[in-house]
């Protein structure tokens, strides 16, 4: 006998269809699973075998054939599990309807039968509808990240025996399609622990993170060890914008391949905040590997990439962001296949202006001599610093900054100005893919930057002295873009220009030495 079940497979962030074409013929008995199935794929005929016989079904013993058609596309991990045993009950006529022929079926076997998690459901999920195949049969555990797709007709199982049942009509109550859940029922706003009411003075960081969070824009910090940097940086996820349904559903695809998707919620909720150690390879950065994963820089995707001690970082490492940065996307060519990630990501980068950590700095001595200030700089490389908008100075502050009683403006009162920016943001680029004013594309960025003859007359005079890049130019534009939506400006103003222009001195300072 001969039966044809759907199921779906994972290329990078995108399913794709699989024909799962079972053949059971007498004869010597056998079982060979072909189109180019990776090892978990060729270890399902094991699973599959003992999850039947476990079930309470018959296991024929004949030669069987399974093909994974298309067969010139790698299937990857144990998606099939599920869709090649209802292959092998249906040829065996244990399913005795057609039922199963309407379903797409996705899921790992245990040996006892159990239907366990696979990674990946959002993304197949959204791909399929885009198909549009709207029917599936799913994992239990994967239930909650399947409740936020909407207009499919999805049921969740949690062993064998019962989709068995439920495709022969033999439950005893009828089974119940997901519900669709609703993004604003689980969505909640960021409650950070580290709040800027906590750091004492740093006006000027405070002010370039809050242009940061409203824009999405990179930050470098430079300054002395203890300054606070880093707390600069853990602060600055407490004023980041909420996201969007459509951005988490992005997330959500990316945290899902890579198995970092908590099951119970289903979605991610908050901006990811991640922050890789400096000794961190480069294919956990960017993603790859033998079975390919989504690194670092993805995980970060519409959220924050945060990275200590910027030099520390391999100069390999550092110069693999140059495409991200640009493009918001990574890819990833190895021998066997090509994937493209999302990874568009806010990089706050921190760092000390030397080895000792005092050059630069208005009360410390530096103790370190011009070539080693040099090699220890130069890590960072010109295409790098390029690419980040905003470059602030963080000096030690006083003692009487520290102990002052004034207190400092609270995080939630700076997120209420960034929500009101990229309010502002969103309508502005409503039908379009683009979400924050950083993002802007060169159109884009003619269209909403209009400048008047003074800021013309700026711009120039900045482009001259500092000998800024095209692209120097444009992040420029985009930070004033920025300071104009936190005014509530229509127009960028020569105020603004001049203030975006500030935050791109602190090279020409470190790195002419």
């Amino acid at each position: 006998m001969l039966s044809k079940v759907q199921s779906f497979g994972l290329t990078g962030i995108d399913g794709f269809l699989t024909q799962i074409e079972t053949d059971i013929i007498g004869g010597v008995p056998h079982f060979e699973i072909v189109g180019l199935g990776d090892t978990a794929v060729k270890e399902a005929k094991d699973r599959v075998k003992s999850a039947i016989r476990n079930s309470g079904f018959e296991y024929p013993v004949k030669h069987y054939t399974i093909n994974l058609a298309p067969a010139d596309v790698k299937k990857e991990g144990p998606f099939y599990d599920l869709g090649i045993a209802v292959g092998i009950l249906s040829a065996s006529e244990q399913i005795k309807t057609k039922k199963y022929k309407d379903f797409i079926f996705i899921g790992e076997l245990s040996l006892d039968g159990t239907i366990k998690k696979v990674r990946g459901v959002l993304p197949v999920l959204i791909s399929a509808r885009n198909m549009g195949h709207k029917k599936f049969i799913l994992p239990s555990e994967n239930s909650e990240e399947a409740k936020f797709i909407s207009g499919m007709e999805i049921y969740a199982f949690s062993n064998l025996r019962e989709v068995v049942e439920f495709l022969n009509d033999e439950n005893q109550t009828p089974v119940e399609r997901l519900e669709t859940k609703s993004f604003e029922e689980v969505a909640k706003t960021n409650n950070n622990k580290l709040d800027f009411e906590n750091v004492k003075g740093q006006a000027s960081a405070k002010r370039a993170l809050e242009i940061a969070a409203a824009g999405g824009h990179n930050v470098l910090m430079i300054g002395p060890p203890g300054s606070g940097k880093s707390m600069l940086a853990k602060c600055f996820s407490g004023i980041l914008p909420d996201l969007t349904f459509e951005e988490a559903l992005e997330v959500t695809k990316i945290h899902s391949i890579a198995g970092e998707l908590d099951l119970k919620k289903g979605i991610i909720t908050e901006r990811p905040f991640r922050t890789p150690h400096h000794t961190a390879s480069t294919v956990s950065m960017t993603g790859g590997g033998n079975h390919s994963k989504p690194g670092e820089i993805s995980l970060a995707h519409n959220g924050v990439l945060y990275l200590d001690e910027f030099p520390e970082y391999s100069r390999h490492l550092i110069e693999t962001l140059r495409q991200p940065l640009e493009d918001g996307s990574i890819t990833v060519a190895r021998a066997n296949q090509t994937v493209t990630y999302p990874a568009s990501f806010t990089l706050i980068a921190s760092m000390n202006p030397c080895p000792c950590g005092n050059y630069g700095s208005k009360d410390r001595e530096c103790k370190c001599s011009p070539a080693q200030i040099h090699k220890y700089l130069s890590k960072i490389s010109g295409p790098i610093m390029d690419r980040i908008d905003i470059h602030v100075e963080v000096d030690n502050i006083s003692y009487s900054d520290l102990n002052k009683e004034q207190k400092e403006e609270s995080s939630a009162s700076i997120k209420q100005r960034v929500d009101k920016a990229r309010k502002i943001q969103l309508e502005r680029f409503k039908n379009s893919k683009t979400f924050s004013n950083s993002k802007m594309s060169v159109p884009q960025t003619k269209k909403f930057c209009p400048l008047s003859k003074e800021c013309q007359n700026l711009m120039e005079q900045a482009f001259t002295s500092l000998k800024l890049s095209a692209r120097a130019h444009d992040r420029i534009l985009k930070v004033a873009r920025t300071i104009a939506d936190l005014a509530g400006e229509e127009n960028i103003q020569p105020q603004h220009i001049a203030e975006a222009i500030s935050y791109r001195g602190l090279d020409r300072k470190y790195w002419n030495i």
